[in-house]
């Protein structure tokens, strides 16, 4: 039996990265998708593991070919995508694999697998919240902050595009009821 196709997107912020960790210890058999980019590895990352590194020349030539499900030009030359191949290949295998991408990436990546994709927005209470949020991280400038802020109020108008949407005001409950919406997809 084939593989299923989890696709997760959600604006910075919204808690997408811890959701989706937890729901890989509550539901069996989910792999992640390796993303590709033109960026050099860093530190210890390695080819095929953390992503699959091309030059940005080999990158241009895989989008003409069309060898990428959904792909995005970050910066100039800085190219981030999902390859066909591999996640291809681990659905035939009857594997289900789970993307962690950006609105445009989901709803992409939902067109080409249909039903045998569910797609999940990850929604936080409110711009305010998210705002708060990602100043309680500490990670970025105020600039970054009112970037990100503004990229999600962009981002916000795609949660009627995918199948469901989660908001999370409650982590617990979100965390819940996104394990029940992929065991009852995983399930039909």
């Amino acid at each position: 039996m084939d593989g299923k196709v989890l696709i997760f997107s959600a604006p910075s912020g919204s808690g997408k990265s811890t959701i989706i960790r937890h729901l890989l210890t509550q539901v069996q058999g989910l792999r992640f998708s390796i993303s590709a980019t033109s960026r050099a590895p860093r530190g210890e990352e390695r080819d095929g593991v953390e992503y699959y590194f091309f030059s940005p020349e080999q990158f241009r030539e895989k989008i003409a070919a069309g060898e990428f499900l959904e792909y995005e030009e970050v910066y100039p030359g800085r190219f981030y995508g999902t390859l066909r191949r591999p996640v291809d290949e681990m659905l035939a295998e009857g594997t289900n694999v789970v993307f962690d991408v950006d609105v445009v990436g989901g709803c992409n990546i939902k067109q080409a697998y249909g039903d045998r994709a569910l797609s999940i927005f990850i929604q936080p209470p409110s711009v305010d919240e998210l705002r708060k949020r990602l100043v309680a991280r500490a990670t970025d400038t105020p600039e970054a902050i009112d970037q990100r802020v503004a990229k999600a109020e962009q981002e916000l108008a795609f949660a009627p595009r995918f199948d469901a949407v989660v908001v999370n005001d409650n982590l617990d409950e979100a965390q819940r009821e996104t394990v029940a919406l992929v065991r009852d997809f995983l399930g039909r």
